[in-house]
């Protein structure tokens, strides 16, 4: 375990999942932890119970509007004076955006999409680093997909590759413009992790059993490796990783 004692971590989408976990972790470090939630608040207190309530903030964020997103920097800003870690999260995948489908239904898979996926988190990013640069630097954790890299086996669900693409890259610009004034920013990549969201997935390729039996490892990622690998990122003790894309997928895509 890292000591992240004294450190401000925002942890978006921090009420499921892969958000969960890394909000769990962090705080259990000794993070001060700001987790934002959408709808579901009684996740984000499940995932931060067994933290001390001081050292944890929970923080309601609409990401299809891009005021509530602003909103939610400036409330947790406001929590503690600075945010030293913004790990960008919270994502959706919506099921029903193939070409076969509409143009109407089509559109509006790939708005909503690039909404939350792209533009929310972009929003974050950019706050970020205007932050950062008044406070000698920081730490952006980009959680990204191995969708963004081998695109996705569902094509209902191209929107998201697509984003996860964006964000991937967006992620990717801030490490190399920044690096020389300390604002260090990382893109983890995770496989099929054990969530709703993968078990929503399996359910559009075959099931979980076909999905598991693709695997190298023949086992789902759980959210806590992602969770170590985030902790361990904000640390601060492997500065040169700063642009790095951590690969978590059990050695089934190797790049």
């Amino acid at each position: 375990m890292y000591d992240l004692a004294g450190k401000t971590i925002l942890v978006t989408g921090a009420s499921k999942g892969i958000g969960a976990a890394i909000a769990s972790r962090l705080g259990a470090s000794g993070a001060f932890i700001v987790a934002q939630y959408g709808a579901d608040r009684a996740g984000a207190e499940r995932a931060t119970a067994h933290l001390d309530s001081s050292r944890t903030c929970l923080l309601q964020a609409d990401f299809s509007d891009l005021d509530s997103v602003e909103a939610l920097w400036q409330s947790a800003l406001a929590w503690r004076g600075r945010i030293d870690v913004l790990v960008n999260n919270a994502a959706i995948m919506l099921w029903d955006g193939g070409i076969e489908q509409p143009v109407e239904r089509w559109d509006a898979v790939w708005n909503e999409t690039l909404q939350v996926n792209v533009l929310a988190p972009a929003r974050l990013l950019r706050q970020a680093v205007k932050h950062y640069l008044e406070t000698d630097g920081g730490t952006i954790v980009t959680i990204s997909s191995w969708a963004a890299q081998k695109g996705v086996t569902n094509p209902a669900s191209i929107a998201y590759g697509a984003a996860k693409s964006a964000i991937h890259n967006a992620t990717q610009t801030i490490a190399r413009a920044y690096a020389s004034q300390g604002i260090l920013a990382y893109i983890v990549a995770p496989g099929v992790v054990r969530t709703r969201l993968s078990d929503q997935f399996a359910e559009t390729q075959g099931g979980k059993e076909a999905i598991t039996d693709s695997l190298a490892m023949k086992e789902w990622v759980p959210p806590e490796d992602i969770a170590n690998t985030v902790e361990f990122l904000s640390s601060g003790v492997a500065r040169h990783l700063s642009g790095a894309t951590l690969d978590i997928n059990g050695a089934s895509y190797i790049r």
